[in-house]
C-alpha cells in the first residue's frame, strides 16, 4: 500500500521560510511523477509544483514562481518544497503526490496523496 507523509509544515511570519518534506513508501510500481498541492478554499486541490522523478524537469504554478523551489531525493524517495518569501495568501494545507501518469502538472495524473501538513503566514 502506497503511503505518503508530509512533515514541515507550521507557522511563519510573512517574509519567512518553511521546508515541507514528503516520504514516500510502499510502491511497487515505478512513480513517474511526484508534486505538491494545495487546498484551496472550496477545497479543490491546486498545483503548486510538480517534478518527473524521470528527468524530465519541474513545473512551478505561476505564484510561486521564484519563491518555492522543489527536489526530488531518489535514493530516499522523498520530494521536498522549499518555501521563501511566503505571504499570508500561501496559507493553506499543503498535500503531498505520487503517480504513475506522464504528465506531471495535471492533478488529474496522480493517485496516491498525503494527508496534508498545514502552513499559516501570518505577521
Amino acid at each position: 500500500q502506497v503511503q505518503l507523509e508530509e512533515f514541515g509544515g507550521g507557522s511563519v511570519q510573512p517574509g519567512g521560510s518553511l521546508r515541507l518534506s514528503c516520504a514516500l513508501s510502499g510502491n511497487t510500481e515505478p512513480i513517474n511523477c511526484m508534486g505538491w498541492f494545495r487546498l484551496t478554499r472550496g477545497l479543490q486541490r491546486e498545483r503548486v509544483a510538480t517534478i518527473y522523478t524521470m528527468g524530465r524537469g519541474s513545473k512551478y504554478a505561476d505564484f510561486v514562481k521564484g519563491r518555492f523551489t522543489i527536489s526530488l531525493d531518489s535514493p530516499n524517495n522523498t520530494v521536498d518544497l522549499q518555501m521563501t518569501n511566503l505571504n499570508p495568501e500561501d496559507s493553506a494545507v499543503y498535500v503531498c503526490a505520487a503517480g504513475h501518469g506522464n504528465h506531471c502538472p495535471d492533478r488529474n495524473y496522480y493517485q496516491y496523496w498525503g494527508q496534508g501538513t498545514q502552513v499559516n503566514v501570518s505577521p
